[in-house]
């Protein structure tokens, strides 16, 4: 395999378009996929209901999301992985491909229309900062 092609996911509906595209980029690529879900905070919550107990966290979360979303994806001719990334979604994605020494990041375009614009989204932030490709995958529309 030939690099690591990084997606952000978040749940969503077009998170999961977006990663689909990059599962097929990826394999078209002969590269291994990452699955990236960002969290911002370390709050973190015990659950207790009688005798068990339960520690919940943002970044447990956003790793479960990731795992999800990967399970989704696998595919007999692709490597995958996931991870939690603590940081802003834009900013989270951008260092993640830095450690991974990333051949492309996959953004979809979810909120690149209107206020969106002005005010600045994932795909604004990685296309200006990320350290390899980018690619926004077309995700408003199914």
């Amino acid at each position: 395999m030939t690099g690591v092609v990084i997606v952000g996911v978040d749940g969503s509906e077009t998170a999961m378009r977006a990663a689909q595209t990059a599962q097929q980029l990826a394999i078209g690529l002969g590269a291994s996929l990452r699955v990236v879900s960002a969290f911002d905070s370390n709050r973190t919550e015990v659950v207790e209901i009688g005798t068990d107990k339960w520690i919940v966290s943002d970044a447990a979360e956003a790793e479960a999301v990731a795992r999800a979303v990967a399970e989704r994806l696998a595919d007999d001719r692709l490597e995958i992985t996931y991870s939690a990334a603590r940081g802003k979604p834009g900013e989270a994605l951008v260092k993640e491909a830095e450690v991974q020494d990333a051949r492309l990041i996959v953004v979809g375009n979810r909120r690149m229309q209107g206020l969106g614009r002005v005010l600045g989204s994932v795909a604004n932030t990685v296309a200006h900062t990320a350290p390899c490709d980018v690619y926004i995958a077309k995700t408003d529309q199914p």
